[in-house]
């Protein structure tokens, strides 16, 4: 598979969760560590993020949830990126999650979860040493 130069991410929050400042945060962290960051906001629905991966060949998926709602959201999330054949996407989130959630999330296929206090470096380099290799685009 060839890969373009540039790591990009799709970030942002599935569902009624409004808070926004700790994905804006991670946003500017990625980009300011030289990813190319595609903010979609608060308010998205699980069909939409996925169209939204496969428009803009997405590396990987960054969700945020702080209202509790995650396993039942990341169940139908991951399932559609199966069903979509997006399952090369990394997926990580971030938020308040419960300890003892973590493990059900990362069976789901997420790649990570983020506690808050998590070093913003950390997020930086886990993707970068968990996507596959990196192949330039030839001028061909």
């Amino acid at each position: 598979m060839i890969r373009k130069d540039k790591i990009k991410v799709a970030v942002g929050k599935i569902g009624l969760d409004d808070h926004w400042r700790g994905i804006i945060t991670i946003s500017d962290a990625l980009q300011k560590a030289g990813m190319e960051v595609v903010y979609l906001g608060i308010g998205q629905r699980v069909d939409g993020f996925i169209e939204t991966l496969l428009q803009e060949d997405a590396d990987v998926a960054g969700l945020s949830f702080l209202c509790g709602s995650h396993l039942e959201i990341m169940r139908r999330f991951m399932n559609r990126l199966r069903e979509r054949n997006l399952d090369h996407i990394l997926v990580i989130i971030g938020g308040i999650i419960p300890i003892e959630d973590i493990q059900t999330l990362k069976e789901l296929g997420v790649a990570e979860v983020f506690l808050p206090g998590t070093p913003l470096q950390r997020i930086v380099d886990f993707i970068a040493e968990n996507l596959p290799p990196r192949m330039k685009l030839s001028d061909t």
